[in-house]
């Protein structure tokens, strides 16, 4: 089970999972990258929302996140901002979520990227898809919490 990174450590997040699906468990993995990439991600040119992680022999790999070339990359390596990236985790953790995946319903989603000893981390939750309705709900408890903060921040002055 991975801990939530600090906010100072944060590269980029994937929103719009959270609106899009439930979270039964979060891992966090290892991502294989080249240099210009890790150049690209501390500057933050990242984008992770149409992102998704598929299983293809036996390994887990990021597909759909987009890293954007740095302006002054070098002339020697040719940038593929869509790449696909692959994660790290230990072999037994990929078959229990292999096993999850291929059950009905779930899917693995990465929720953000961090930094973590100096090396890029992804963390990624085994999901399972909301329904219509439940993202209507998600959206009234939002607008109920807003409304809320408002009210309380109209009282204090």
């Amino acid at each position: 089970m991975a801990k939530k990174p600090d906010a100072s450590s944060r590269i980029a997040d994937n929103k719009k999972a959270a609106f899009n699906y439930f979270f039964e468990e979060r891992f966090e993995a290892g991502m294989v990258l080249e240099g210009w990439e890790v150049k690209a991600l501390r500057e933050g040119k990242v984008q992770l929302t149409d992102g998704y992680v598929i299983v293809r022999d036996g390994e887990l790999f990021v597909v759909g996140c987009q890293i954007n070339p740095l302006k002054s990359a070098s002339t020697h390596v040719n940038p593929d901002a869509i790449r696909t990236k692959k994660l790290l985790l230990h072999k037994e953790q990929i078959k229990r979520l292999t096993g999850k995946v291929e059950q009905k319903g779930y899917t693995l989603v990465p929720l953000n990227l961090h930094w973590k000893d100096g090396k890029v981390k992804c963390e990624i939750a085994l999901a399972k898809g909301k329904a219509e309705h439940d993202k209507r709900d998600t959206i009234k408890d939002r607008e109920g919490k807003r409304e809320v903060e408002r009210a309380m921040k109209s009282r204090n002055r």
